[in-house]
């Protein structure tokens, strides 16, 4: 018995295009957690502001908003392998450029205010390519897989997304230390065309049978009153989105690293990475120990836990306890994620994938870009400590108000 559900969580490992997929995946998510270290270190360095940090969600959260609803109805009408390439193709360019005006700063041929400028212009680039890019690639994963390894390719899915985020802080963290910024964005051009070119090695899908011609409008407000009657796709977007809101004690690391923590650009590296680091354990567990049951109940208790890891982290001034915590906040908040994925993979029809993509990268991009500059703008106001225990209690307190008010969450199971 055991054999055999070991046979089946690595039945869709065995699928070429899968293949080549989580290896562009990871070189893309390995690339873009690099690029966020080091970009908000760098910010947060020339500055020495912790509102300049939170001011790099807001930027990168705008374009991908605005866009996110056009991109929705565009996936579900064109062929979705060329569209990623294409995305991945962009960011490629943003990452040059990075890498061109850091190395320009370092020689002083251009002024820190042309260099932050830059900087927040290549930021909106990505976040408009990000409109494009996540749910272009949720769109297409069940184009490559048969219907019954949805469930298994997802955790796969999420896991190589993990992976990535614990190995990309990591290792700019260190490279950054060790020779310096624009040799670390050499790397990440490498990284960045791997992942092309892993995309380009899949073959065109075309287009999803059984979409209607209509106006844009009229098909988004179809996406809308989707995510709207699927309560529990709905539960699950709207608690995933008010509890990182609160909780997004991440955009601050650089302030934890630099004047409580005292560790540097290395230890930034090991904080950001800690999260990913719980939630690949927990991705990896979950493979071959699935949920079975109560799902609903383990994602709000996780969703919980994840709020307190948030207020531990926030009052520690040790780095391994800092550590732990997040560590600890990866593990329940990868429980969360598996959660939600499913949902969104087994309840959408294929006709609506890329709208409803599009809706839940609106829900995260409002957590994670909007929750960095809540955090920064209340690191401003109440300073850094009491902002990231605030965020905790209030995400405790949307959890609660979640299990009280939403028992179809609650007694979800798939």
């Amino acid at each position: 018995m055991i054999n055999s559900e070991r046979t089946s969580v690595f039945e869709v490992l065995r699928i070429p295009e899968f293949q080549r997929y989580l290896i562009s995946r990871f070189f893309f998510i390995i690339t873009l957690t690099m690029q966020a270290t080091i970009i908000s270190w760098k910010v947060y360095e020339l500055t020495r502001d912790p509102f300049s940090i939170g001011l790099i969600g807001l930027i990168e959260f705008v374009p991908a908003f605005c866009m996110a609803f056009y991109s929705g109805y565009l996936i579900d009408r064109s062929e979705k392998r060329s569209l990623l390439l294409y995305s991945i193709l962009g960011n490629l360019l943003c990452t040059g450029t990075l890498c061109f005006i850091t190395g320009s700063y370092a020689t002083g041929h251009y002024s820190l205010t042309t260099i932050l400028f830059t900087i927040y212009g290549v930021i909106f680039s990505t976040g408009l390519l990000r409109a494009f890019s996540g749910p272009t690639s949720f769109a297409l994963v069940t184009q490559l897989i048969p219907r019954d390894q949805v469930a298994n390719a997802t955790t796969w899915h999420t896991g190589v997304w993990q992976v990535g985020a614990v190995t990309g802080p990591a290792i700019a963290g260190l490279l950054y230390a060790s020779i310096g910024v624009t040799l670390t964005f050499y790397g990440m051009l490498l990284s960045m065309a791997i992942a092309a070119v892993g995309v380009f090695l899949i073959s065109k899908k075309g287009i999803t049978p059984g979409i209607e011609k209509e106006k844009l409008l009229e098909s988004l407000k179809k996406g809308f009153r989707f995510v709207w009657h699927t309560k529990e796709v709905l539960g699950a977007l709207s608690l995933d989105l008010l509890a990182v809101l609160f909780g997004g004690a991440t955009a601050l690391l650089p302030v934890f690293a630099d004047r409580i923590l005292h560790v540097g650009p290395q230890g930034l590296g090991l904080l950001r990475s800690a999260p990913a680091m719980g939630s690949v354990l927990v991705l990896i567990l979950l493979t071959f120990w699935p949920m079975r049951k109560n799902q609903g109940k383990i994602m709000l208790l996780c969703v919980a836990g994840f709020g307190l890891m948030m207020i531990v982290f926030g009052l520690s001034e040790t780095f391994w306890l800092s550590m732990a915590a997040l560590f600890i906040s990866g593990m329940v908040d990868g429980v969360s994620v598996i959660v939600r994925s499913t949902i969104l993979q087994l309840k959408t029809p294929d006709e609506m994938r890329g709208r409803v993509a599009a809706l839940n990268s609106i829900f995260i991009m409002s957590s994670n870009e909007l929750g960095a500059f809540e955090s920064g703008f209340t690191a401003k106001l109440m300073g850094t400590v009491t902002a990231v225990v605030f965020g905790g209690c209030m995400t405790l307190g949307v959890t609660i108000g979640t299990w009280l008010k939403a028992p179809s969450l609650r007694k979800l199971r798939y």
